[in-house]
């Protein structure tokens, strides 16, 4: 793949940046079109969706080098190279859901119509990105034989070179389409306020923790070298995302 997408003198454009920066303004074009049209003031979202974005970088940087501190710890100076790979959706996913609420309660927004307005720009900023992973060789997969297996040649690839690999990164890419498509579809027989917020942590829980089987890339390993950090992450949310929705719905049921 290509890592960096152009050189002009001392100014290097890496691909991975690229698409992570169209994976942010797309969603924030979805997101910007939903909140009008569910009467909300997209300002408002605007600049929501600035925080979150900033919390979602810290936080997920924060993550991967929390998961892999022993190479971290090394070479300090890595920390700051978000360029090389190396962030962890749940770290970002958490501190940005933190920092909506905080912001919302703070703007007195309606807290669970305006997740709904987020989640599926998420999912499709999630579609958008993960290619920029799969250009940096970043979050590679198993080896493989599969007539679909790529293998990566270029010498700043960040995944192992000449071994033909899961990709990953495609997985994840198509899921985030998957998951978006669904949630769009869900709301337009939503039953309460929530319920596609809820529905996208419930949906990414349960298929995050599938692709992570086939993720070759240093995963955090826990429980017996079975389970990995994502995947723990992923079963919690998933279970909490179903209780929200029983509560939720219930609250709306008595209404």
């Amino acid at each position: 793949m290509h890592p960096v997408l152009f050189r002009i003198g001392p100014l290097v454009v890496h691909t991975y940046g690229v698409f992570v920066a169209m994976a942010f303004l797309s969603a924030l074009g979805l997101a910007l079109r939903e909140a009008r049209k569910v009467g909300e003031d997209g300002n408002q979202v605007l600049d929501l969706c600035f925080y979150m974005l900033l919390a979602a970088i810290i936080g997920s940087r924060i993550l991967y080098v929390l998961v892999d501190w022993p190479t971290f710890r090394q070479d300090p100076v890595e920390i700051i190279r978000i360029w090389h790979g190396g962030l962890v959706f749940y770290g970002g996913f958490i501190a940005a859901f933190v920092t909506a609420l905080w912001f919302i309660r703070k703007r007195g927004l309606p807290l669970w119509k305006t997740t709904d307005i987020l989640a599926p720009p998420i999912a499709f900023g999630q579609f958008v990105g993960r290619i920029g992973c799969f250009f940096a060789g970043c979050c590679y997969g198993r080896a493989c034989s599969l007539p679909w297996a790529v293998t990566f040649t270029h010498p700043e690839s960040l995944a192992p070179k000449g071994i033909p690999l899961h990709p990953t990164q495609l997985y994840s890419s198509l899921n985030g389409f998957f998951m978006f498509v669904v949630l769009m579809g869900l709301r337009r027989v939503k039953a309460f306020e929530g319920q596609i917020f809820w529905a996208y942590v419930l949906l990414y829980g349960v298929t995050r923790s599938i692709i992570e089987f086939f993720r070759g890339d240093d995963r955090g390993v826990l429980i017996g070298g079975i389970v990995s950090t994502s995947q723990l992450i992923g079963v919690i949310m998933a279970a909490i995302a179903i209780g929200m929705m029983m509560v939720l719905r219930s609250k709306d049921v008595r209404n």
